[in-house]
């Protein structure tokens, strides 16, 4: 899995103008799934994420996690994360999984970001989403769970 986790002071999606999914201060999070990922891989993604330490503290060092500042999380699946842009001008996306692999392990991933007590709003998998957000830093953070 790959995800990016833009540090925000807020975000949203907007599915054909309405908004479906809106946070204020806490993590973007944009979720891509390999072919070849399992629950481990979402697992170690639960563990890392609530803990990650990129809000500042009083004295402003980088020293508190979502869970201090009780934060919230916007989570978009996003099979482009797997763009192979190896051969040619257009990607292939031949490693994303197919959505009946991706969707379960994405719902999963963000029931286990709840149950570590975050709040979780979603995009609409496979949607035609708009995402806004403010990257606040702007801070963003790269996870690959191939890579850990």
């Amino acid at each position: 899995m790959r995800a990016v986790i833009q540090r925000v002071s807020q975000a949203s999606v907007t599915i054909d103008k309405q908004v479906i999914g809106q946070i204020d201060r806490g993590f973007m999070i944009l979720l891509g799934i390999h072919e070849e990922d399992t629950q481990a891989d979402a697992d170690y993604l639960i563990r890392k994420i609530p803990l990650l330490r990129v809000f500042e503290d009083p004295e402003g060092k980088m020293n508190q996690s979502l869970q201090d500042i009780g934060g919230s999380v916007l989570s978009v699946s996003q099979f482009t994360l797997y763009a192979d842009t190896k051969k040619g001008n257009r990607p292939s996306f031949i490693k994303a999984a197919r959505p009946e692999t991706a969707i379960p392990l994405y719902e999963y991933f963000n029931e286990g970001l709840r149950e570590a007590g975050l709040t979780v709003e979603t995009g609409e998998f496979g949607g035609d989403m708009d995402v806004a957000l403010v990257n606040d830093g702007p801070v963003t953070i790269l996870f690959d769970t191939r890579d850990k």
